[in-house]
């Protein structure tokens, strides 16, 4: 499958991110959790920042939640961003509790409010990578 994103970026794929990678291409929301603390975490470190254990496992996120903030992009004349205008990038706070940095999708930019409630979707953008993205969910 070729790259679905010409102009834009492709994460980077490392050793702290791959658990988390590997389960958007199974298109599973998975973020960390401290073995030790039970601290959940996102996004993916070596180290939990609550108790310094490098003791980690991946689990399975709900993919619900609500906007905690957003701003809503009209101008970038950057190549592979200016063909997806107007965009939102939001951070989203799970039902877990962790907020993530994700893109608001499936939803016209002015009708995105704080405390939407979302669900997530994922962005097949080749072989190897698929991107969470968040998209309204019925209350």
């Amino acid at each position: 499958m070729a790259d679905r994103r010409p102009g834009k970026p492709v994460p980077r794929v490392d050793e702290e991110s791959k658990g988390f990678w590997e389960a958007c291409r199974r298109h599973e929301l998975r973020i960390q959790r401290c073995r030790s603390c039970s601290q959940l975490r996102f996004y993916p470190r070596a180290i939990c920042p609550q108790c310094m254990s490098s003791d980690v496992e991946w689990v399975l996120c709900s993919g619900r939640g609500e906007v905690y903030t957003f701003t809503a992009t009209h101008q970038n004349h950057s190549p592979g961003f200016r063909e997806s205008l107007p965009y939102v990038l939001a951070y989203v706070e799970l039902e877990e509790g962790v907020q993530m940095l994700t893109n608001i999708v499936d939803c016209p930019a002015d009708d995105v409010k704080i405390g939407m409630p979302v669900e997530v979707t994922f962005e097949d953008i080749g072989d190897d990578i698929a991107i969470p993205r968040f998209r309204p969910r019925a209350s």
